[in-house]
């Protein structure tokens, strides 16, 4: 099969210098994942923040409160962008440090969950590739493949959606039975038994 669209884009990494397959964008917001940007081309990610959170701020009417991102977004034009809207970009400061030692480990730890907020992103690539053929991309033509790419992130929300409606279709069922427990032998719900009323203490 031939993929015509398909170039070899360099990424730099220890196992693999040279990538096959589309470039793609993502953003994790309550769990979510959506795709922004699919090109079949080589670019700098680092385009894509100020888009994507212009792109928020039209969803859900204001800025996120913050961006974990990865050290390519980091550049001078995002940092002022996030500086200007209220944006607390997921970076190192610039300049020298502070010299109180206390402000440096509050900035440390940040960065650290940060750090691990974001690898929800790299689980989403992960759990996609493992069960939703991302990495198993059959289509022959451009556009093909990118609906493939979008259909697996679309199934991705929905079963996470339904994930969801399941917990809260076992709290409402848990909420009903007891419930009708309460409203069927309050004693019993209670605790308390004809030997405990014995217990009890009288006041007079």
């Amino acid at each position: 099969m031939v993929q015509r669209h398909v170039r070899p884009i360099v990424r730099g990494k220890a196992r693999t210098a040279v990538e096959f397959g589309a470039k793609i964008s993502i953003s994790v917001s309550n769990g979510f994942a959506f795709l922004h940007r699919l090109s079949w081309d080589a670019y700098n990610e680092g385009e894509d923040l100020i888009p994507q959170a212009e792109k928020y701020k039209q969803d859900n009417g204001c800025y996120a409160e913050r961006i974990c991102a990865d050290r390519i977004y980091i550049n001078a034009k995002n940092r002022h962008f996030c500086a200007r809207a209220g944006i607390r970009l997921s970076a190192k400061r610039l300049g020298r440090p502070p010299k109180n030692p206390e402000i440096n480990e509050a900035h440390k730890q940040q960065l650290s969950a940060d750090q691990r907020r974001r690898n929800e992103v790299e689980g989403v690539f992960g759990s996609g590739k493992r069960k939703y053929s991302l990495k198993l991309i059959m289509a022959r033509l451009a556009h093909g493949a990118a609906t493939s790419i979008s259909m697996s992130f679309l199934v991705m929300c929905a079963e996470k959606i339904l994930r969801l409606l399941r917990l809260f279709v076992v709290f409402i069922c848990a909420c009903v039975c007891s419930l009708l427990q309460l409203h069927a032998s309050p004693e019993k719900a209670w605790g308390i038994t004809d030997e405990s009323w014995n217990d009890w203490p009288v006041t007079a």
